[in-house]
């Protein structure tokens, strides 16, 4: 099974972690790792660590097919808020305008996600996570214009809990609710999980983030902070775990146990991550890889309702690439029918041009043939041209006419033609039939009077014609006459 390779950012405003995996059947392994900066003072700050996000890609030749990103705490807020619907697709159409009447602003400048918590016969409890509209453009805009379009922008804190269900195994763990908490170098996160079940954990009930100030006792910061976050959660059964994990290893887990009065240890999110020291040498924080480790996890899940590009700007990297792949498709189906098109033509084409051959090669034969003509259009009327021609040659081998018999019926034909145009003036000459054969021409017509029949007779043997037979009738006051002429 041929491998995927995924990207997953944390994104900040002046730092961003990135994690790339490999994910080879259920396997997965991280590939590579790194973290960038800018300066606190530079100007463009979003659009600076992008530049550098693609540098660092480029320069580690990373390849990958999808990008999922983690927003730092600092950039979106966090609400609870209650829900009427325990439906994920109505709660999906109204948790804007739930959103509005809770929080009382303009929702038109604001982006939402939301994580459901709980959910009975009155509705749900959810998690409402809400960002400025015009941050959250602006920093798609910058990340796209380098080449990175991210499928998923959410809160870090939920991929934080995505990578704690499918990283952090529970074997072993007590019956009961478990609480999590991470401390990096500039926040903390809060989580509370149900039970256990089958190795891994249970939908996180209860989630927090904060933000660390420097030089804090974070023994003391959790003791305050654990109950309050158990307080909220509202769980039906008991916290009786805590699992932390402290980039500054300052925490006193002993102490923390006691006065928390549950099991307090130390997670080891090197050994969660199944990646090494060396592995992990780019990246100063660890609580940071572990957030873009659960970004890049986003395709584990189907429906993303804490995906902020959802409200604003949906992703449309699947169907551009469906297009592509569809347009590639037609051109190559086009191709291939017009190949099998000139396949199929090919004889058709062969016997075109033998036919066109053989019209060249006829009409220089028939030419020949018809005495320098040319052959009409079309086969029909070629053959019936030459049908004729055929049986003109037949009859003169017959005997029927004979090649001189031509040229003497033609001679004999041009002497009545001159004779009449000696004449027909004087004698009012109309002929009616000139009926020619291989022996004698015969004429029929009339003239204006006897005499002017005789004037005809007397031209017609003045052109070298003889007649052989001849009749006259008067009718209708002219001279109709019937004369056979032979030659001499």
């Amino acid at each position: 099974m041929e491998g995927q390779n995924y990207l997953g950012i944390y994104l900040g405003k002046e730092r961003a972690t990135v994690v790339c995996l490999g994910l080879q059947g259920r396997d997965r392994s991280v590939l590579d790792c790194f973290s960038v900066s800018v300066e606190q003072g530079e100007e463009q700050k979003t659009h600076a660590l992008a530049n550098l996000i693609a540098q660092g890609c480029l320069e580690r030749e990373l390849k990958f097919s999808e990008v999922g990103v983690a927003l730092d705490c600092t950039m979106f807020m966090q609400h609870n808020l209650h829900s009427e619907f325990d439906d994920l697709k109505r709660i999906s159409a109204t948790i804007r305008f739930d959103t509005e009447e809770a929080l009382a602003i303009d929702i038109s400048g604001v982006v939402t996600a939301f994580k459901v918590n709980s959910s009975d016969e009155t509705g749900s409890e959810l998690t409402v996570f809400t960002a400025q509209k015009k941050m959250l453009s602006e920093t798609l805009g910058t990340l796209q214009s380098n080449n990175i379009d991210p499928v998923t922008m959410e809160p870090d804190v939920h991929c934080l809990s995505r990578f704690i269900r499918q990283n952090i195994s529970s074997a072993g763990s007590e019956q009961g609710g478990t609480f999590f908490s991470f401390l990096s170098g500039h926040s903390g996160y809060l989580f509370v999980f149900s039970d256990s079940r089958q190795g891994g954990w249970a939908d996180v009930v209860r989630m927090r983030t904060f933000l660390l100030g420097t030089g804090r006792d974070r023994t003391e910061l959790l003791t305050r902070e654990i109950p309050v976050t158990t307080a909220l959660a509202k769980t039906d059964e008991p916290i009786n775990h805590l699992m932390v994990f402290d980039s500054s290893d300052s925490v006193n887990y002993l102490q923390l146990a006691e006065r928390l009065a549950i099991k307090a240890e130390a997670i080891d999110l090197v050994e969660a991550a199944a990646a090494s020291s060396e592995m992990l040498a780019d990246c100063p924080d660890t609580v940071d890889f572990a957030i873009a480790y659960g970004a890049a996890l986003n395709y584990l899940e189907k429906m993303q309702t804490t995906n902020f590009r959802s409200d604003f700007s949906p992703y449309e990297g699947k169907k551009m690439r469906m297009q592509k792949t569809l347009k590639f498709l037609s051109i190559s189906v086009t191709v291939l029918l017009f190949a099998l098109g000139v396949y199929f033509q090919k004889p058709l084409l062969q016997k075109s041009r033998e036919r066109r051959m053989l019209r060249e090669k006829l009409a220089t034969q028939y030419s020949v043939v018809m005495l320098g003509k040319k052959p009409p259009a079309g086969a029909k009327a070629i053959a019936d041209k030459l049908g004729g021609e055929l049986r003109r040659i037949k009859n003169v081998q017959s005997g029927k006419l004979g090649a001189k018999g031509e040229k003497t019926i033609s001679a004999k034909l041009t002497l009545v033609l001159n004779a009449f145009n000696k004449c027909a003036k004087r004698t009012d000459l109309k002929i009616d039939s000139i009926s020619i054969t291989d022996k004698n021409i015969s004429l029929q017509g009339s003239t204006s009077s006897r005499a002017k029949t005789l004037e005809l007779r007397k031209t017609l043997e003045a052109n070298g014609l003889e007649i052989s037979r001849d009749s006259v009738e008067s009718k209708g006051g002219r001279d109709n006459f019937r004369i056979m002429i032979a030659s001499k």
